[in-house]
């Protein structure tokens, strides 16, 4: 008895999260990675579910347009997580970016909107600021995970979308891997804004790391100098060699610096004059939003999570005061706190705003809110949580994350 042939489809388009979609033929949508639109596959490990299906594309019959051969070699031969969209060129990455957008906001906020304005950066690889690599539990293997596969791990060689500079501190590291600590768990590299480098050793234990010093004075003699953190589980990171005082590598800052200022900037500009106006700076970071607020006029109520950020935003200045307020903690816990703002500048992580949080912009309905989102999804959704009292305005798409399909954007909404 014959074995049915493969099914072969055609990939119309890029769904969220990179992989194409096409049709079964029971009319089922198929989600394909690493396909690009018009490409015609041969499917196989098809799993098929009541409304759609995913499978993996055993054999790319006809190639669509804008495929490409992927710089990067772990991405075919390691199946690499880390990127989805190498195999596309980069005008068809970007017209994938700006259509998720545009397709969250048609599809879960309900808006008649086209796909935004893509601002592109300066250079689509040697990016990123930071890497994080995960450890086996053997520590034999440094790398990351294949797409789909996070039991899986395979050694990095070279991140082609990681800054050159943190790549030579890796070359360097890897030589050098019976220095690391015993009990790592993952290993963070990161460049801050003034090009130091840092090497945070986050532990599955309390184990010292007994032989930092030693690493640290071996990477400065080989050019690559780094402050080495060791953050115990459980603990916070704390430099034990390298830079005394050096910049705290464990708080957030965007991964694509350039970028990311790009993007504030426009958020600042669509926030309009602020010059005698009281203002929120939501998930505010390190503080860099508030202290533009400040220097064009405003006063404003800053609130961050993460209280290191924010005591490193009160040493970088403008210093606490009746113009600038900053609160450590949650959000949706310190807005009944705040004063009525007249605008909002709102920077939430990938999983978007709290409910409680969207309903407090709704109580005190401010005049603007500029949301700076790096989920299309998420920006939808708070969309309509925040309802009728506001209209959006203009959406503005920044390529943050090339080869990626993660895409920042930034939404100005008026009050109705």
């Amino acid at each position: 008895m014959s074995a049915e042939p493969a099914p072969v489809i055609r990939i119309l388009r890029l769904a969220a999260g990179g992989d194409g979609v096409g049709r079964l033929d029971d009319g089922r949508a198929v989600f394909v990675p690493r396909t690009a639109a018009g490409d015609l596959v041969e499917l196989a490990r098809l799993r098929p579910h009541r409304r759609f299906a995913r499978a993996i594309a055993a054999r790319v019959l006809e190639e669509g347009p804008g495929r490409v051969v992927p710089r990067c070699p772990h991405y075919t031969r390691d199946e690499c997580g880390g990127c989805q969209l190498q195999h596309l060129d980069s005008a068809a990455q970007r017209e994938a970016r700006a259509s998720f957008v545009g397709d969250a906001l048609r599809r879960i906020a309900r808006l008649d909107v086209g796909d935004p304005p893509l601002v592109p950066p300066p250079d689509d690889w040697g990016y990123r600021s930071k890497l994080t690599l995960h450890v086996s539990d053997d520590g034999r293997r440094i790398g990351l995970h294949p797409f789909d596969r996070p039991d899986r791990l395979f050694d990095l060689e070279w991140c082609h979308i990681t800054s050159p500079r943190l790549m030579a501190l890796w070359q360097e590291l890897g030589r050098r891997r019976r220095s690391l600590p015993t009990g790592l768990a993952r290993l963070v590299l990161r460049l801050d804004r003034e090009g130091g480098r840092h090497v945070v050793a986050i532990m599955r234990g309390t184990t010292p790391w007994t032989s930092a010093r030693a690493l640290a004075g071996a990477l400065a003699s080989a050019g690559t100098p780094a402050t080495l953190w060791w953050q115990p589980d459980g603990g916070a990171a704390r430099a034990v060699a390298g830079s005394e005082g050096a910049f705290p590598a464990t708080v957030f800052e965007q991964v694509h610096p350039a970028m990311g200022d790009r993007a504030r900037a426009a958020a600042l500009a669509a926030l309009g004059p602020v010059d005698g106006l009281h203002v929120w700076d939501l998930y505010a970071g390190i503080g860099e939003t508030t202290a533009r607020l400040a220097a064009a006029g405003a006063s404003v109520e800053s609130v961050e999570a993460d209280a290191r950020a924010v005591r490193l935003a009160d040493e970088r200045g403008p210093a606490p005061g009746p113009a600038v307020r900053r609160h450590a903690g949650r959000a949706e816990d310190v807005l009944p706190s705040l004063r009525d703002p007249a605008a909002v500048v709102t920077n939430p992580p990938r999983t978007g705003m709290d409910e409680r949080v969207t309903a407090g912009l709704r109580a005190r309905q401010p005049g603007r809110i500029v949301y700076v989102s790096c989920d299309p999804a998420t920006l939808a959704r708070d969309i309509v949580r925040l309802g009728d009292g506001f209209r959006v305005r203009s959406v503005e798409a920044f390529d943050l994350f090339p080869q990626t399909a993660h895409v920042e954007s930034v939404a100005l909404l008026e009050a109705a």
